[in-house]
């Protein structure tokens, strides 16, 4: 092979594998499991910070409500705003001065956000922008001396995920994922049950994101250039960390277990190209889509554990089915599954629980963090509440100078999935070798305990 080894994972583990002469070998992913990572970030406590002083990248549609929940947290301080668009900039700056809170603005050049990742008053760097930015700007920022928080994926290439750990582990600075889904309220209440041995030994688990996004799909393509639809392109499981996250941690996964491989299918795409065909008849934006070849409208990977336990994940953004992360527990004394609402879980019987024998195992079970800022969270929002429940975790954690409950090691193996599965729908959906993101330190990492019995200090602000 001509290519070096850094053009090599670019690639994204697709032709690259390919030229590799063996799809269940990945020869320089492999390489990298057998080094040793340079700092064990699993279980890091970084120092503590009496204040969390922040800048956001990115306050479009998913950005602008973090700013605005992050603030409701005590103990925290915005310094800075930066989006390419002005507007958007100044859309912020003035929700947060109605709160009383200046901050400075950064959007004269493409890359603005690298002034206000270089600003020495600024601890955390809290990223909302397109997926491909996510990890540039993480690795810099963390390179900047600051701890970063990434919207979900935290990477789209293999190459990616190694470079946040890498730099993570160098920089001793923190890397988390926002994966709010690990803080809604039917998650934390199983996984705390996991925690406890209600289910008996875990078996099977699965997750989803089943939600039909054909209508922002196909928006306006002056819009960001419509980066998502060409997201789009890729064939594979895209978008696997909201059903993931859970149950990795149900699993104990880089703590205790690891994924080994996976294997993933892709039917047909059954209407993205139609409805780009369609579009393509009015406005000429589409004309580059028509004779492009989208992914597959349902996308299904399962994986298996070193310790023989299995995950299926399912992905669908682009066909009429009602929303779904599926969220199964499947234990050998019980089960929990929370799609269609509201959540079930089976006693040992393997009956479901009535609706009185479900409120009293709530009341028993119940996390602290959600008996303690439950009700707030509900009511400041962001997707029911589990938005501002991440964000005042976050917060927590990095004032109390304690483990995060999302580690730069979450960050790439939930976001690596979508390249592996690209690999194996290409590829006749054969078995992909999941990489070693930890270097073998999964054998005696601890799980961390993300239902908060450690912090809790931190408090709420209340705004008129």
């Amino acid at each position: 092979m001509k290519n070096n080894r850094r053009d090599f994972l670019k690639m994204g583990g697709v032709s690259a594998l390919t030229l590799a002469g063996s799809l269940n070998t990945l020869p320089l992913q492999a390489q990298k499991n057998k080094t040793k990572a340079a700092f064990n970030m699993s279980g890091y406590a970084a120092p503590k910070l009496e204040t969390v002083r922040i800048g956001f990248i990115g306050v479009g549609n998913r950005g602008s409500g973090s700013v605005t929940r992050v603030n409701r947290v005590e103990g925290v301080e915005t310094k800075a705003i930066c989006d390419k668009r002005e507007v958007k900039a100044r859309e912020s700056a003035d929700k947060l001065q109605k709160m009383g809170i200046k901050v400075d603005l950064y959007f004269e050049k493409e890359d603005s956000w690298k002034q206000m990742c270089e600003r020495p008053d600024i601890d955390l760097v809290y990223i909302a922008t397109p997926w491909h930015l996510h990890t540039p700007m993480a690795v810099y920022a963390m390179k900047q001396g600051k701890h970063v928080a990434i919207e979900v994926p935290a990477a789209v290439t293999l190459e990616e995920c190694w470079q946040l750990v890498e730099t993570s582990e160098s920089t001793k600075k923190h890397c988390m994922m926002l994966e709010n889904t690990c803080y809604d309220f039917f998650e934390l209440l199983t996984l705390n049950l996991a925690r406890q041995g209600y289910f008996g030994e875990i078996i099977h688990v699965e997750g989803a994101y089943l939600h039909d996004l054909r209508n922002s799909l196909m928006t306006d393509g002056s819009y960001s250039d419509n980066w998502r639809l060409k997201q789009n392109l890729r064939n594979g499981s895209l978008y696997p960390t909201h059903g993931l996250g859970p149950v990795s941690q149900v699993l104990n996964l880089n703590r205790g277990d690891r994924m080994d491989y996976l294997v993933s299918t892709s039917s047909n795409d059954f209407t993205l190209h139609d409805m780009a065909v369609e579009k393509a008849k009015t406005d000429n934006y589409y004309q580059q889509f028509v004779d492009k070849k989208f992914r597959g409208n349902l996308n299904v990977t399962t994986i298996k554990t070193m310790k023989g336990k299995t995950i299926m994940i399912q992905h669908d953004v682009s066909t009429p089915r009602p929303y779904s992360r599926i969220h199964l527990i499947s234990g050998t004394n019980g089960i929990a599954l929370k799609y269609p609402e509201p959540g079930r879980i089976s006693d040992h019987k393997h009956e479901w629980l009535n609706e009185e024998a479900l409120t009293k195992l709530q009341e028993e079970y119940t996390p602290p963090i959600v008996k303690k800022i439950g009700e707030m969270a509900k009511q400041v929002g962001g997707h029911g509440g589990m938005d501002f429940m991440m964000d005042w975790r976050l917060i927590d954690c990095l004032r109390n100078g304690i483990p995060l409950d999302q580690d730069v090691y979450d960050a790439a193996l939930w976001s690596a999935v979508a390249p592996l599965s690209e690999v194996s729908v290409k590829n006749r959906s054969k078995s992909i070798d999941v990489p070693d993101f930890t270097r073998g330190n999964w054998k005696t990492n601890e799980p961390l305990d993300i239902t908060m019995s450690k912090g809790g200090n931190t408090g709420i602000r209340k705004y008129n």
